[in-house]
């Protein structure tokens, strides 16, 4: 229960069946269950055109009840994901992905974060890990991680650099890094000669390698045997074997970064609700702690 007076409210939209979103929405849900949050499962069909999304979300944005708007992405191709999260309100946006929550990022105003990069902040704070002063290198610029990740970063005092495609000799500027954000959505192409000795790296990409060559340039003894046997495997952006040899610290993957983004998506939906009706979530974080 929140201050409000009542649980919060989440609808969780999840178009299709795509079998990764069905996963991520089912431990979504679970956790709000868990926390008694209120939510809902709302699931059209992958036929569903633009206009009737637009049309649900408008449906959302107006209940009472319901604090929280999150749409599972991908959309398919046919529906314009830009137009739908546009339309969600700024206040429900619990992904914190509309440009009026951007915009609040990026001028350093309180509002809703993404909820990715917001974990990131709360894993290295909650690991006594120094972000102050420290050179930071985010690899990607999604406007979902890379983006707000470097925002972030800043607002925590780090010197931030972004790296992406275009990125001349990307090695040598992640070595670079005390701190090495990997959000680039490639199977293990962050090797040791991209990270500095005693680094702390952040790995933010989730991929499934399915060819044999691939595993056998990633995998261990152990986990290709796996592979064998289930024919996939999870793999972050950071090669497995080096980060656990050369970095000071690292997330794994699956396991890392992934249970910290659905925290923070129930952070924000509290949030969500505390500041619709009036209530200032900070001073309410402070009166819990």
């Amino acid at each position: 229960m929140t201050a409000i007076g009542r649980p919060p409210g989440l609808a969780v939209v999840l178009v299709g069946n795509n079998p990764a979103s069905e996963v991520y929405v089912r431990n979504k849900t679970k956790t709000a269950g868990e926390l008694g949050i209120y939510n809902e499962s709302i699931t059209p069909e992958a036929s569903i055109s633009t206009e009737s999304m637009l049309q649900l979300i408008r449906v959302l944005n107006l209940r009472p009840e319901i604090d929280g708007i999150l749409v599972q992405l991908p959309l398919p191709a046919h529906i314009d994901e830009h137009k739908i999260l546009l339309a969600v309100a700024p206040e429900k946006d619990v992904d914190g992905f509309h440009p009026y929550n951007a915009g609040l990022l990026a001028t350093g105003r309180p509002g809703l974060r993404p909820c990715t990069p917001a974990g990131v902040i709360q894993m290295l704070k909650r690991y006594n890990i120094p972000i102050a002063g420290e050179h930071a290198v985010v690899v990607g610029r999604s406007t979902i991680v890379g983006k707000p990740m470097a925002l972030l970063l800043l607002e925590e005092n780090a010197t931030v650099t972004i790296c992406h495609s275009k990125t001349r000799d990307l090695a040598a500027v992640c070595r670079e890094a005390d701190i090495l954000v990997a959000a680039i959505g490639r199977a293990a192409m962050i090797t040791e000669r991209y990270i500095k000795p005693g680094a702390v790296v952040i790995d933010v990409g989730m991929n499934s390698v399915t060819e044999p060559a691939d595993a056998k340039r990633i995998f261990d003894a152990t986990r290709l045997a796996a592979f064998g046997k289930r024919g996939s495997l999870l793999v972050g952006d950071v090669h497995p074997g080096d980060v656990a040899r050369v970095s000071s610290a690292y997330t794994p993957v699956p396991g890392g970064v992934g249970p910290l983004t659905i925290a923070m998506l129930m952070q924000n939906t509290i949030e969500a609700a505390e500041r619709r009706h009036g209530v200032d979530p900070d001073a309410q974080l402070n009166d819990r702690c």
